[in-house]
């Protein structure tokens, strides 16, 4: 089966229009590195194909010290962004140069485990979504917007349209694993918000990708933090939890076992890192 009809809008209205209209059997790209390999594998076969790259949906704004930014974005231009150091870091560990100047933020989002290395970080610096459609827009904080693998709240007359990142308070640390030194899957991803008020840890948001069946926010770990000194005995507590709410897969790159202890690991040094550079601000 081939593709019958190619949709470009030139508009957001005009995308949603266009996604209206044909309805939820009409298969939504912009870099394709999602969509492409699952037409090429056989796995989708769509007859309606809308590309996004021309809707007017690539804005990246510095907006009250955050980012706005569009769901066409590329994660080249996100790399090299100077505002949010952590999406800096997340864009340059996704995959090689060639699918950094075709895939985006908003794509990243739909990328199934162990993909999805932006979308972690976005979770940890309690990025917001917005979605729009015929009735019009609404956002959804995007620890709300996964339900479960590849499913999410967005309705079939929607598109993702944009991602918030509020400006960003207290140490970051991102950190990705894998087999190889760059463009390699993830055997897991962590990435970790300390907010710190006199040397007690007020706030905490420690994410983790490749460790469930999208990225998730380990909720025990910040219990463990928060109140702490971050010292030794609070990290090592919060690694603790994570690892045993994580929700590992096993895969061709790493069993369920293997994950489940890198997650340990991993959230112990990303919190290593925080606590090594002080109280500092916000990168």
């Amino acid at each position: 089966m081939t593709v019958a009809s190619y949709f470009l809008p030139r508009s957001p209205a005009e995308a949603v229009e266009i996604l209206a209209a044909r309805g939820p059997s009409l298969m939504v790209m912009s870099g394709g590195t999602v969509a492409m390999p699952l037409v090429n594998e056989g796995i989708s076969l769509p007859e309606e194909v809308m590309g996004l790259r021309f809707a007017g949906l690539d804005r990246l704004e510095v907006v009250d010290g955050g980012l706005e930014i569009g769901a066409t974005v590329t994660l080249t231009r996100l790399l090299r962004q100077r505002t949010v150091r952590m999406l800096s870091d997340a864009a340059r560990s996704t995959a090689s140069w060639t699918v950094r100047n075709l895939a985006t933020v908003g794509g990243n989002l739909f990328t199934p485990p162990p993909g999805g290395d932006v979308a972690t970080a976005l979770l940890a610096l309690d990025a917001s979504v917005t979605l729009t459609g015929p009735a019009g827009s609404r956002t959804v904080p995007l620890a709300d917007f996964f339900t479960g693998f590849m499913t999410t709240v967005l309705r079939d007359d929607e598109l993702v349209t944009s991602i918030r990142v509020p400006a960003v308070e207290g140490g970051t640390a991102y950190l990705k694993f894998g087999r190889k030194q760059a463009n390699t899957p993830s055997v897991v991803t962590v990435a970790v918000r300390v907010v710190r008020d006199g040397g007690a840890v007020t706030d905490a948001r420690i994410a983790l990708g490749a460790a469930g069946p999208h990225p998730i926010l380990a909720d025990g770990a910040r219990t463990a933090l928060v109140g702490s000194r971050l010292d030794d005995d609070a990290i090592g507590a919060a690694a603790d939890a994570a690892a045993r709410e994580s929700e590992p897969f096993s895969d061709g790159i790493a069993s369920e076992w293997y994950r489940r202890r890198m997650v340990r690991l991993f959230v112990r040094r990303a919190l290593e890192q925080v606590a090594s550079a002080g109280a500092g601000e916000g990168r």
